[in-house]
């Protein structure tokens, strides 16, 4: 081999050699940046991810405060009123107390807030209140922004009442009148599509309080007001003169008044629905507060079931006594009950006909779902 063979032969050698280091290097950096990413991976899915807690129901937060939270009024006979004693006592409020007992055993563990009107669908909102009983109105809107709406409880429609030295009988008469009114309430916007409808001029006269609107009616501040008929029935009965006032025959609107409960928690939903459901189907029964001890050895198997005595309707999976209901009728009484205490011809407020708040079996529209 002469020299420049040897030459050519050791310039190859050199070559491969830092080619060689040159790959070596390159293979160790790419090595470097992968156990840096299995690193990374492995870091990622070492250790489990933040589980955010668990939200509290309003049943276990009831239970928890001792109380139940029931969004009311004081100020509406017959509805929600105080009595004598500062007790606070009314159609409404006994469905509060139904619900106290289902859940608490106790139908005095309630604290009722006062609400206005305007106020009743932000305190849903918020959850300031675990119920709202208040002559609310269940419409598709507030179905969709207040919250959940139970079972109807009372059917009513909207009217007017005039001073009856008026004469005043229709709507018709009632062109370019001045009209008290409460804000915050569907009875606005009825009022306003009624005379609209009919191609009639108005002057509303709108308040927030209620009671402000009544007594700015009564003193002649305006030609008539217009609300529920039975809000209507139960402020013309604490006027000085209720003669001196009538309730027209008519009826501008459907008003079916209903418990409602924030959204978001279908077992408290469930609940509440569950007790409107029992205190219907009570006077469905005949069972009633004065006779339950006598039914609680009745062969009737719906009775026994209502009762806890055998089966169920769903107690335990609600979280509630297989004799919540008992406890209930024992408590507040059936819907009959609850309803003729206020407003049945010997009630404690003012009388007024129940009509289409008969139960559905005896003509009305009062039902409600079987408890099986």
């Amino acid at each position: 081999m002469n020299r420049k063979q040897l030459l050519l032969l050791a310039g190859i050698v050199l070559l491969a050699i830092v080619l060689g280091a040159c790959a070596q290097q390159g293979q160790q950096e790419v090595k470097e940046v992968e156990v840096t990413r299995v690193v990374e991976v492995t870091r990622e899915v070492s250790g489990p991810a933040a589980q955010p807690p668990a939200k509290k129901g309003i049943l276990q937060t009831v239970r928890e405060r001792g109380k139940l939270v029931c969004g009311s009024r004081t100020d509406l006979a017959g509805f929600g009123y105080l009595d004598e004693n500062g007790r606070n006592v009314g159609f409404d409020v006994d469905l509060c107390r139904a619900v106290a007992t289902a859940v608490l055993g106790d139908p005095e563990a309630v604290e009722f807030v006062p609400l206005t009107a305007a106020e009743r669908g932000p305190a849903l909102q918020t959850g300031e209140v675990d119920l709202l009983s208040r002559n609310v109105t269940w419409t598709t809107t507030r179905d969709a922004q207040w919250g959940n709406f139970t079972i109807i409880m009372f059917y009513d429609g909207q009217g007017f009442m005039v001073p009856t030295a008026s004469g005043i009988t229709t709507i018709e008469e009632l062109d370019g009148a001045t009209i008290c009114v409460t804000s915050g309430t569907t009875t606005e916007l009825n009022l306003a599509d009624a005379f609209r409808q009919r191609g009639l001029d108005f002057t509303p006269v709108v308040f927030e309080d209620t009671a402000t609107v009544y007594s700015t009616y009564e003193s002649g501040g305006c030609d008539a007001t217009t609300s529920d008929k039975s809000q209507l029935a139960a402020i013309r009965s604490g006027f000085a003169d209720p003669d001196a006032h009538r309730i027209l025959d008519i009826t501008i609107s459907k008003e079916p008044l209903t418990p409602a409960v924030p959204s978001g928690d279908d077992q408290w939903f469930d609940i509440v629905k569950t007790v409107m459901a029992v205190l219907i189907n009570a006077e469905e029964l005949g069972v009633t507060s004065q006779n339950i001890d006598e039914m609680m050895k009745s062969d009737n198997v719906q009775v026994r079931r209502l009762l806890g005595i055998e089966g169920d309707f769903g107690q335990g999976d609600l979280g509630l006594d297989q004799d919540f209901a008992a406890k209930v009728i024992r408590a507040v009484g059936n819907y009959g009950e609850i309803y003729d205490r206020y407003m049945g011809p010997n009630g404690d407020a003012f009388t007024l006909p129940r009509a289409q708040n008969k139960l559905w079996s005896d003509g009305g529209l009062i039902y409600a779902p079987p408890l099986r």
